[in-house]
């Protein structure tokens, strides 16, 4: 026999075992269980990989290990679990030598992209959490790219859920903002999104395959199709036209400009929920790459053609018929664009914006005449929409109900989609001026409506030069009060002063947009958590570290304040994943024999 490599420890002599049945090897590397059953020697982790409780003190019966705490079961020549909720553990190659038994102290696989790769879209399947937190955690650490996981988890939730859901929602939103997030908090967003898409997913039928149209219409045709299609919702016909329009090659410009038009059929559908998942699908593709636009684009036309209009509301009829006011306004405005095309050197967008909180709908309307008359382009209108809605929500009055945050909520995460999709779109066909006009004036009528969230304004801490000076002035402190506010209920408007104190200071936007989307993932948030944060930071990147900017970030601020804390049980499923992960002992007081 070669002399022992440098991989491999002694464990002690085959006799000893015989008598002791098992074994643990401590040293440099994570603890390893030997066992002696029927014959054969097995060397595995000591962890239990569910919660890390020591196998050793577990059974071994026929062949199978128990752990005696949640009591999973394991194969012990191949660790792998009979219970899907524990996970596998892992092994390692165990020699017999001249009467001693030598271990070696690698747990690793051929290949550990791939292997995790594997590990995930089996969570993934299973709806299991530990195991798509450690398989996260392992694709990372193996240097996979986060885009790679996140495609994925997105293709696994367009092939495993008949239509576009909150959890492929909450992955492409939680994605649009690695970049400003540090590695740790990176690794909880993506397994936050994979988790999401997975409960998504569980016990859901899986996407049924359809085909485009053998034809080949002109592109106008397919825009008034896929209208019509969604007007009488038919699910069918409008799927087959979008993947007609696919086909055909339609660049994303182009296909926005369809859907939003589709979309735009119902005034602001589903509370605003239709047209973002509609932008959040168009986004996701933009993270996973356009060759997979067949499978994913698809998936939102189901809630598309379903969704219920507001224009069946009564709130929307009486005392005054705002669809009937948009109705009469959207040719007139898109006329107006159309006169005006070339002339867009416009800024006043914080101007327009103050005018769309009015209390007057028909003035309303004549604000948005007079912005693109001066020359503001269909996206302007966007902008100026989405920073009014962030107003509504930082100047939101603590009298109101709880729920009626949500109302707030969901005008301004619908006006952001509203300006992503213009910005996506442009302005080269004339046809997105009836669009554009309509889905704006869809969100400054919800806006509208939603005044009463105002009645009285909260204040908004930092304007006028407030210093906000019986606060802390150095960045670390204001970001671990401003946790420690999040920490308790009720703290809405010292979140508030917190984020303002921050900014007033000149401290840094992306420390701060970090401290917020910490204090997200650390809970187990509701879905309109994760839109609010990416929306704010969205339009934050529009306003740049501007007055505006600011008022965006206090009103996340404020929505998460009202909205913390909460168990946080899947941060505690993601410290131990990541635990194990790095070869941890999670009881340690518990010692070993």
């Amino acid at each position: 026999m070669d002399a022992p490599s440098k991989e491999f420890v002694l464990a002690g002599s085959l006799e000893e075992l015989k008598i002791k049945g098992r074994l643990v090897v401590h040293g440099g590397h994570r603890p390893i269980l030997v066992i002696y059953d029927r014959g054969r020697v097995f060397a595995l982790d000591n962890r239990c990989p569910h919660m890390g409780f020591p196998l050793e003190r577990g059974s071994v019966e026929d062949g199978i290990l128990t752990c005696h705490w949640h009591h999973a079961r394991f194969d012990l020549e191949s660790g792998c679990t009979f219970d899907l909720w524990a996970d596998d553990v892992p092994i390692c190659p165990v020699e017999v030598r001249n009467g001693d038994v030598w271990v070696k102290t690698t747990f690793t696989h051929a290949d550990l992209a791939a292997h995790w790769h594997q590990r995930l879209a089996n969570g993934l399947a299973h709806d299991l959490g530990l195991v798509i937190a450690k398989a996260v955690h392992g694709q990372l650490a193996a240097g996979v790219p986060q885009a790679e996981i996140v495609r994925q988890v997105a293709l696994f939730g367009a092939q495993n859920r008949d239509g576009w859901g909150v959890g492929l929602t909450i992955l492409t939103a939680l994605a649009n903002i690695l970049p400003v997030l540090p590695e740790e908090e990176a690794y909880l967003a993506l397994f936050h999104g994979a988790r999401r898409v997975a409960a998504d997913c569980d016990g859901e039928a899986p996407r049924r395959e359809r085909a485009p149209l053998g034809s080949r219409p002109d592109p106008a045709a397919l825009k008034r199709w896929l209208r019509r299609w969604t007007n009488v919702r038919h699910r069918e016909a409008a799927e087959r036209t979008l993947l007609t329009a696919i086909a055909a090659g339609f660049s994303p410009a182009e296909l926005a400009d369809a859907l939003f038009a589709a979309a735009t059929e119902r005034a602001f559908a589903d509370t605003g929920h239709s047209l973002d998942f509609i932008n959040k699908a168009f986004e996701c593709l933009d993270l996973v790459g356009w060759q997979h636009v067949a499978a994913l684009l698809p998936t939102v036309v189901g809630q598309m053609v379903a969704a219920r209009g507001a224009e069946e509301s009564t709130a929307w009829r009486q005392p005054v018929d705002l669809v009937a006011l948009c109705e009469e306004s959207t040719s007139e405005l898109a006329d107006l664009f159309a006169a005006g095309r070339g002339s867009r050197d416009w800024s006043g967008h914080a101007a327009l914006a103050q005018e769309l909180l009015g209390d007057d709908p028909a003035r309303i309307v004549d604000a948005l005449k007079e912005a693109i008359r001066a020359g503001a382009a269909p996206a302007d209108l966007g902008q100026s929409l989405a920073y009014a809605a962030a107003l509504r929500v930082a100047r939101f009055g603590n009298a109101n109900e709880h729920a009626d945050w949500e109302t707030a909520h969901h005008v301004f995460t619908y006006a952001n989609a509203v300006h992503q999709m213009l910005t996506r779109i442009g302005t080269a066909n004339i046809d997105t001026h009836v669009t554009a006009v309509r889905g704006v004036l869809h969100g400054a009528m919800a806006l509208y409506l939603a005044r009463y969230l105002n009645v009285p304004p909260a204040r908004i801490p930092g304007d006028a030069g407030e210093q906000l000076d019986d606060l802390p002035a150095d960045p670390e402190t204001i970001g671990a009060a401003l946790l420690d506010a999040f920490d308790r209920q009720r703290q809405v408007d010292l979140a508030a002063r917190l984020v303002a104190r921050h900014l007033t200071l000149g401290h840094s936007p992306q420390a701060l947009i970090a401290t917020l989307a910490h204090a997200v993932l650390r809970e187990d948030a509701s879905f309109h958590a994760y839109q609010m944060l990416e929306a704010g930071v969205r339009q934050f990147g529009a306003w740049g570290d501007t007055d505006e900017g600011r008022h965006i970030l206090i009103a996340v601020a404020r929505y998460l304040a009202a909205h913390s804390p909460t168990e946080r049980a899947s941060l505690q499923t993601a410290d131990i994943a990541r635990r194990l992960m790095r070869g941890g002992e999670l009881h340690q007081e518990a010692g070993s024999s």
